[in-house]
């Protein structure tokens, strides 16, 4: 459970400072749930400007280097069912960052198969749930030390 925005963002901050190359982490929710939010989170952990970060809802894509690992920072919104293989988004998964996708929903098959499913579901005010899933081996290790990390 997240009490406030920067209780999401400190929920980023975590996943990013686990991360390695190639890490992807699916943001679910409405408009309104807090994924841009947690995205900020993630940029700080990467050691970047979390200023900088928004949604790249009219960009698609939004690309942060300069911190430990590069930041790829995207919005599917607005695809609807249009050919994402045009976006060259497939290539942020081996440009050796941390990838971000808000509206994952909108890439069906085309998600990769082993990526952390971050569910965020407005409760009230400011207050969210915060739902983690690893889809496969990375990810799984990488919710596990976020899970140690609360520990420590």
């Amino acid at each position: 459970m997240s009490h406030s925005s920067l209780h999401t963002e400190r929920v980023g901050e975590r996943l990013a400072r686990l991360a390695r190359p190639g890490d992807v982490v699916a943001l679910w929710g409405e408009l309104g749930a807090g994924k841009t939010v947690l995205a900020k989170g993630i940029a700080t952990g990467l050691g970047l400007d979390a200023s900088e970060v928004s949604s790249p809802t009219f960009v698609i894509l939004h690309e942060h280097f300069g911190g430990r690992l590069p930041l790829f920072h995207l919005d599917l919104y607005r695809l609807e069912g249009k050919d994402l293989g045009t976006t060259g988004w497939e290539e942020t998964l081996d440009g050796g960052g941390m990838t971000v996708i808000e509206w994952p929903d909108r890439a069906g098959a085309a998600l990769p198969p082993d990526r952390l499913d971050v569910h965020l579901a407005h409760i009230a005010d400011t207050k969210r749930s915060v739902a983690l899933r690893a889809t496969g081996p990375r990810s799984a290790e990488l919710l596990e030390g976020f899970r140690d990390s609360l520990g420590a």
